[in-house]
């Protein structure tokens, strides 16, 4: 056994060698030669590295190199919104009078005849299906006495608002034009901060623009409207891109594009100053959006729950680093559900179901999220002694909701 090994271990020795000897005279003989073979080998890993990007891009896949597809694929169904509006107003023009005494007691301007005025603000929608619904914002089309559709082959269509929901910012409207594309929605999966976002739309009216970014954040709140839960992302959403699309690197619809921080400092009138930023966006989740659209279509409006009261979070007590979880309640309106149960003023409400309270966001959506006459049992704090009320849920007034 042992010689047969060394048999071996002398065949392929006498083999390198022979390949060392030759290497050595083509060296000699051609060296140009052996700088060919040598820059060939060299180029034959790098050479397979595009094709590979190639071979990702083709597939659709979230590689860096180009987002050409997913811009294809959702840009058809985003669409540009102007929203026109008459607005009366009267013009100072110069008072004649010639006595100095009349114009010092009557002023030297007066107010002119009642006027006319079109107003027109621009925005961004989705079309969410072939036969004609549009979401968009509903600080968009608020107050318009005629709404115009821009699709993405330039044809124009007049719109009719089916409803708005301004306790979400969100407005569905109906366009009956044929051969429409509908965007695709990503699957249940949620947002996650690092993924890679387009958002498309019309900014300041300049025509369709594609911004990227990624998500920066979720679940934010910004107190603009009742029920908040935005997506934070740095790609670029100007004044138009209000209503557009926000979606992910497969070009699947993931959220509606709503506001921008503001890029310059600006105050609130008491003197506080709000710093400006940069990069900061926010778009309603297609979670809610969709369930928005689809309650309107079918209701006319958007049904929630509601237990009759008002409520913040509970404030942080003296010596303590955080607030308790739950809601303090401010208010309870007369008639409701929690009037009728015997919560008062002040109540601490910490459990719904059995569930603790996380705070005020937390209850908002869950109260929300049950359909009108459902019972349940809250738990709640006053002065110090623990009570508990069953109560069924109201329909929550809609005084922001309008429709045809």
């Amino acid at each position: 056994m042992r010689s047969s090994s060394l048999r071996l271990l002398a065949f392929l020795g006498r083999f390198a060698v022979l390949g060392l000897a030759l290497a050595f005279v083509f060296s000699l003989v051609s060296p140009a030669l052996v700088e060919r073979l040598r820059d060939a080998f060299s180029r034959a890993p790098a050479a397979t590295a595009p094709a590979a990007a190639g071979a990702a891009t083709n597939g659709r896949s979230r590689g860096p190199v180009s987002y050409a597809d997913a811009v294809s694929r959702a840009s058809p169904a985003v669409v540009n919104i102007y929203a026109n509006k008459i607005t009366p107003y009267r013009q100072l023009q110069p008072r004649v009078v010639l006595d100095p005494l009349t114009q010092r007691l009557l002023g030297t301007y007066s107010m002119g005849p009642l006027m006319q005025r079109r107003d027109q603000s621009l925005g961004s929608g989705v079309i969410f299906s072939t036969d004609g619904y549009v979401l968009t914002n509903n600080h968009v089309i608020s107050g318009a006495d005629d709404i115009q559709v821009v699709l993405d082959d330039d044809r124009v269509a007049k719109a009719r608002v089916i409803g708005t929901d301004a306790e979400t910012d969100l407005a569905v409207l109906k366009i009956d034009v044929g051969n429409l594309p509908a965007i695709a929605v990503a699957d249940g999966a949620e947002a996650s901060v690092g993924d890679v976002v387009l958002a498309i739309g019309n900014p300041v009216g300049i025509g369709k623009t594609v911004t990227m970014g990624i998500v920066s954040g979720t679940g934010r709140q910004l107190r603009l409207s009742s029920y908040e839960d935005f997506i934070q992302t740095d790609a670029a959403i100007n004044a138009g891109n209000s209503g557009g699309a926000l979606v992910n690197a497969l070009g699947e619809l993931i959220g509606i594009n709503t506001a921008m921080y503001p890029r310059t400092p600006t105050r609130d009138g008491r003197g506080s100053v709000t710093p400006g930023a940069e990069g900061i966006g926010f778009a309603i989740p297609v979670a809610t959006a969709r369930n928005v659209l689809d309650q309107i279509v079918r209701h006319g409006v958007v049904v929630r729950g509601w237990l009759g009261v008002d409520y913040a979070d509970i404030p942080i007590a003296n010596g303590a680093s955080v607030a308790r979880p739950g809601a303090v309640v401010l208010n309870v309106y007369p008639n409701g559900p929690a009037a009728a149960a015997g919560i008062r003023a002040g109540d601490l409400l910490l459990k719904l179901d059995g569930r603790d309270i996380v705070d005020q966001t937390d209850l908002l959506n869950r109260e929300a999220a049950l359909a009108p006459g459902t019972r349940v049992k809250l738990e709640c704090l006053r002065g110090g002694r623990p009570m508990t009320f069953e109560l069924a849920l109201a329909q929550r007034p809609t005084p922001g909701t309008t429709g045809t």
